[in-house]
C-alpha cells in the first residue's frame, strides 16, 4: 500500500461515516486532487468506499456538482487493518520467515 493511499485512508478514518468530497480529502491528506481521485477510484472498486453525486443545480449553485465519498462498513474495517499492517515493524513481519545465519559465532 502506498504512502499516499495510507494518507487518504487516515483522512477518511477521522470520521468514517462522514461524507467528504475530493477537495476536502485533498486538504485533509495534504495530497493534490490529481493524486486523490485515482486512489478513491481504486478504493471504491475494492468496495472500501461508497460514493454518490450531490443533487444540485450547478447553474444555480455556481459550481460543479461534487462527488461525495465515505468508507463502507467493511471498508472501514479493511482500512484499519491495512493501516495496522503498514505500521507493523519489518522484524515482526519477517518473524518466522527469515532465519538469521550464524557465521563464526555471530550474525552473517
Amino acid at each position: 500500500m502506498t504512502l499516499q493511499t495510507q494518507m487518504v485512508l487516515r483522512a477518511l478514518l477521522e470520521d468514517p461515516t462522514h461524507e467528504r468530497y475530493g477537495l476536502e480529502l485533498s486538504t485533509a491528506s495534504g495530497l493534490p486532487s490529481g493524486t486523490i481521485h485515482p486512489i478513491l477510484a481504486r478504493l471504491e472498486k475494492l468496495g472500501w468506499l461508497e460514493s454518490h453525486w450531490e443533487d444540485i443545480d450547478p447553474a444555480r449553485e455556481g459550481r460543479p456538482r461534487r462527488r461525495y465519498y465515505r468508507l463502507s462498513p467493511d471498508g472501514a474495517e479493511h482500512a484499519r487493518t491495512a493501516l495496522d499492517d503498514a505500521r507493523t515493524p519489518v522484524s515482526r513481519f519477517l518473524e518466522g520467515r527469515v532465519k538469521p545465519r550464524l557465521a563464526d559465532g555471530g550474525l552473517a
